[in-house]
């Protein structure tokens, strides 16, 4: 089949779908145009940027019909910024979409029947709890049930942590970071900038404020670039390996109201240390702790492996439905604490617990999940790869009180089966993957060891779906599906789900 466009053609379109990253799907002639900013029910006019075999990108250029759902984005850069993809989309909608993104996925991958919601495989969004043909869920026969997505009555403002890139710019320019090196060494008159990069490439969007990040991690950040350019120091150049500063790394407690501020350089010395850390000090009521991470590595993973206290504590506290946590400057703790909160008690929920049950938890981390079960479980065992997250989550079950809760660190696929014949039998197996999923010999020991329930908390609707399929093939069924929206005004989505062995149920 010819393609029916071409580069620089301008075409109107149908957007009949959302991507995964948040473009609208438009159709030319059968071939696919996938256009950033345009929304499911809107005509558009769109310039052809780049043609595949299958599919092409175009610009949208002008809405012919509008849709409903379309709503003025309050972030001034929210157009050249690629923290959010969302923020054009009404709220409402955005949590259908999202309902109906972990349906596609469910179906399209999982080869799951979903019940109360249908795709056409275009990600439209379909009225809320009913599928194509009208039915509501107990009417459209049995299935997997997809809840309505759990959504924050404030979808602003929910960030406990902040991860700023740092950049240089010429004194006289208001953008990003183009223009504060001259042949690797940073001009005369540059400062810092910080913010998220541009779609689709690594140019700092200088910010002063972000609307879904916590108004301290904005003041934070702002006070490290300001005494960072009044000292001269320089940030990192990808491009040269140069300059010292690479990213800001900001925490604070939504209930204890600490914060944390985490300077990772690419350098173990900071130069007029002592004045920063008395500015940030000075500046910063509430800041607890202020932490140097060292990152000499040509990489764009954030933290480097060596990290020293530069002023005040290790950590900082937090509180999580009345549980107490320590946060160090690399622990693992969800940014969006409310949307936690839902995510976790569901996960209970499913988890049935009635106070006698062996829970493993795997993918552990610092013992978030693991403390929530632990309140209403006879026993619990956390495993987590990582030895540091182990020993905040040992420290963390002290700070708390909780001794029905042990941690051990390795890989989960090695050390549940040793914890098997060690006799210990988990009703209950809850996983907490990363986006790439559980680890395909997990999934072999989940089968193995067989447990009435399997509690699968998910950030990534398309390895969810994969990993149901292998349960579903193993003999596990899927009873529902909870989206919960921990990151409002973005693409990403978390589910919790409920699987439970054939004729365990109730």
């Amino acid at each position: 089949m010819s393609i029916p466009v071409s580069k620089n053609d301008i075409v109107t379109t149908d957007i009949i779908g959302l991507t995964h990253d948040g473009e609208g799907v438009g159709r030319v002639d059968g071939f696919t145009l996938f256009i950033q900013g345009a929304l499911p029910g809107e005509r558009v006019l769109a310039k052809v940027l780049k043609v595949k075999k299958q599919y092409g990108y175009a610009k949208l250029l002008e809405m012919i019909t509008t849709s409903p759902d379309r709503v003025a984005a309050p972030c001034e850069i929210y157009k050249q910024c690629g923290g959010c993809q969302l923020q054009h989309m009404d709220y409402a909608a955005q949590l259908r979409w999202k309902r109906q993104h972990v349906i596609d996925n469910l179906e399209r991958i999982g080869k799951l029947k979903v019940t109360g919601g249908k795709s056409d495989g275009a990600g439209e969004v379909l009225a809320e709890g009913r599928s194509a043909d009208g039915l509501s869920g107990s009417e459209a026969g049995p299935g997997v049930i997809v809840h309505d997505t759990l959504g924050m009555d404030e979808p602003w403002r929910y960030r406990n942590k902040a991860q700023v890139p740092i950049g240089m710019a010429m004194a006289a320019l208001d953008g990003g970071a183009d223009g504060g090196y001259v042949d690797g060494t940073p001009a005369e008159g540059s400062r810092l900038v910080g913010g998220f990069y541009a779609r689709g490439s690594h140019r700092i969007i200088d910010m002063d404020a972000c609307l879904i990040q916590h108004e301290r991690n904005d003041e934070a950040v702002r006070i490290v670039k300001r005494i960072g350019s009044e000292l001269g120091v320089t940030a990192y150049d990808e491009e040269s390996g140069g300059g010292l500063l690479r990213h800001v790394v900001v925490r604070i407690g939504f209930v204890s109201d600490e914060t944390m501020v985490v300077l990772v350089t690419n350098g173990k010395k900071i130069p007029q240390v002592e004045r920063w850390v008395e500015g940030i000090r000075a500046a910063l009521p509430n800041v607890k702790s202020i932490v140097q991470n060292i990152n000499m590595k040509k990489t764009n993973v954030i933290f480097g492996d060596e990290t020293k206290v530069l002023w005040g504590n290790e950590v900082i506290y937090d509180e999580l439905d009345g549980i107490r946590f320590a946060i160090s400057a690399r622990s693992f703790y969800q940014v969006n604490p409310a949307q936690t909160v839902a995510l976790y008690r569901k996960a209970v929920e499913y988890a049935g617990l009635t106070g006698k049950e062996t829970v493993i938890d795997a993918y552990c981390g610092i013992g978030t999940i693991s403390l929530f079960l632990a309140r209403q479980a006879g026993q619990v065992y956390g495993v987590e790869i990582v030895p540091e997250a182990i020993e905040d989550a040992k420290r963390n079950a002290v700070l708390n009180g909780i001794d029905n809760a042990s941690f051990e660190a390795g890989l989960a696929e090695v050390v549940i089966p040793r914890w098997r014949e060690e006799g210990i039998v988990p009703d209950v197996i809850v996983v907490d993957p990363p986006r790439k999923g559980c680890d395909q010999a997990l999934l072999d020991t989940i089968l193995k060891m067989r447990p009435e329930r399997v509690v699968y908390v998910s950030c990534n609707p398309s390895t969810l779906a994969r990993d149901l399929r292998v349960l579903e093939d193993g003999g596990y069924r899927t009873v529902e599906v909870q989206p919960v929206d921990m990151f409002p005004h973005t693409v990403h989505v978390e589910s919790v789900a409920l699987l439970v062995w054939n004729g365990t149920e109730g």
